[in-house]
């Protein structure tokens, strides 16, 4: 049983996504802090944030779907800055592959979740 967000299998991944993408960001030069580093600290700490301030506001469905739609455009958000991190020397390109592929499947989870979710109110 759902009793909060943190109950969420895609908050949880998103949350623990955002961990690691925040630590690979530990490595980069100083000069990028402020630019690709602020930035991919930003949306990947973004997904988790909108899935939990959707479920806040679950009484409207639509209002829910709408958070979760953001969470899918972070997902896609963290892949260019993580294809931008790896052109640039910045993260291996393992790293990269690796961490790309996880956003995408928890991309497509969130878009599963918005097709499905059902208003529990409503039912």
């Amino acid at each position: 049983m759902i009793k909060g967000y943190e109950d969420l299998e895609i908050y949880q991944e998103g949350y623990r996504l955002s961990l690691i993408a925040c630590r690979l960001t530990e490595k980069y030069p100083k000069y990028v802090t402020h630019e690709i580093a602020s930035q991919s600290r930003r949306a990947s700490i973004s997904v988790p944030l909108n899935i939990a301030e959707g479920y806040g506001k679950k009484d409207s469905e639509m209002e829910f779907k709408r958070y979760l739609k953001m969470a899918i455009g972070s997902c896609s958000e963290m892949k260019v800055l993580l294809d931008l991190s790896k052109d640039l020397s910045y993260i291996a390109e393992s790293d990269s592959m690796e961490l790309k592929a996880k956003y995408d499947i928890l991309g497509r989870r969130i878009y599963t979740t918005v097709e499905r979710w059902k208003n529990p109110k409503a039912q």
